[in-house]
């Protein structure tokens, strides 16, 4: 089975950019801009460099269509969050949850159904085994 490739660092306004293309599947640059011009307020340009950085990051790849590039994701949006949360909570937490979430849950009111939630992932994620 072929190794997935590792998740770019991709900063915030590339993860914007990155959304249209998570969401549509594929897009030239101009639909790109579309989507994001009444959103962000940035220009064409911006728009147009973030996705040239995205490619040279590797999160994006593309093919001409006549004159114009059609982008695609070259991975998902999962494998990015997965790495986004793991750099963040070991650059900030030193890599443990329980602090984060402490810290997470005593300045965010969370609603029952959200502590719920949070406990069956919790519960969940000790019976799987699964490597947080």
């Amino acid at each position: 089975m072929p190794k997935t490739p590792p998740a770019p660092r991709i900063s915030d306004s590339e993860w914007t950019v990155m959304r249209v293309f998570w969401n549509r599947g594929e897009a030239t640059a101009s639909d790109a801009v579309t989507a994001l011009e009444d959103e962000t307020h940035w220009k064409p340009k911006t728009i147009q460099t973030l996705i040239r950085r995205l490619v040279q990051k590797g999160a994006l790849t593309y093919e001409k269509q006549g004159r114009e590039f059609l982008y695609r994701p070259a991975v998902d949006e999962k494998t990015c969050e997965r790495a986004a949360s793991r750099e963040f909570l070991d650059r900030v937490f030193q890599g443990r949850l329980a602090p984060f979430l402490a810290t997470f849950v005593e300045n965010n009111p969370c609603s029952d159904e959200e502590l719920a939630e949070l406990k069956r992932i919790l519960e969940d994620s000790q019976t799987d085994g699964t490597d947080r």
